[in-house]
């Protein structure tokens, strides 16, 4: 099976390329670097059944083709992590829902499944638990940039439910908690990884207001 990685670069994306080429799959792999790095898939250069394009999926005539070349999508391209959130509001928005507005219209057109990566943050202050996808999502005001991440996600969701509703595109959306690992940065203000540099390196680990 071909299956395209939008964000394949990334922490995640890579190493999902890695599990799919070691169960027999073609990966094909969108990623502009904006957050992901040429060195988490340098690895996976020579493999007969890898290739990547560095482009943004809003470039409709680059991700039309490996829409094309694909069976399924996974669909993990999004501007992540708290810091690039709240320096880059105007980003996170446009890449989040453009990106994923663009990757639905095209799988649609060819029926080709697709998988689209959300987050708890959807769940904004709920205080409810355990959680369900059925509860109600609570969010804080507009005026806070950050919580543009978790409304831009929600929004993401409710193209997905509506291209399966209305086209019949087969869709999946799958809500990553707090994901930790191997190659992930703590550059974008990822927490855990920024605290394993500082302690390897012997530094006070940074903590911001009560912690």
């Amino acid at each position: 099976m071909k299956i395209l990685i939008t964000g394949g670069a990334g922490f995640i994306g890579s190493h999902l390329s890695e599990y799919l080429l070691e169960q027999g799959h073609t990966v094909l792999v969108i990623d502009d670097l904006s957050t992901g790095s040429i060195e988490n898939i340098i690895h996976l250069k020579g493999h007969p059944r890898f290739e990547y394009v560095i482009d943004s999926i809003l470039n409709t005539r680059v991700s039309a083709e490996l829409v094309d070349r694909s069976d399924i999508i996974y669909h993990l391209a999004a501007a992540v992590g708290v810091r690039l959130i709240v320096e880059s509001p105007v980003q996170t928005i446009e890449t989040n829902i453009k990106g994923t507005e663009t990757i639905l219209d095209l799988a649609g057109k060819k029926k080709k499944k697709t998988v689209v990566f959300s987050t708890s943050e959807v769940y904004g202050k709920s205080k409810k638990i355990p959680f369900s996808e059925d509860d109600d999502l609570v969010m804080g005001s507009t005026t806070r940039s950050r919580w543009s991440y978790a409304c831009s996600k929600a929004i993401d969701e409710f193209l997905a439910l509506a291209y399966w509703k209305e086209k019949k595109l087969p869709t999946i959306i799958i809500r990553l908690f707090n994901t930790v690992g191997p190659r992930q940065t703590g550059q974008y203000g990822m927490v855990i990884p920024t605290f394993v540099q500082q302690a390897l390196e012997g530094r006070p680990l940074t903590v911001y207001g009560d912690g």
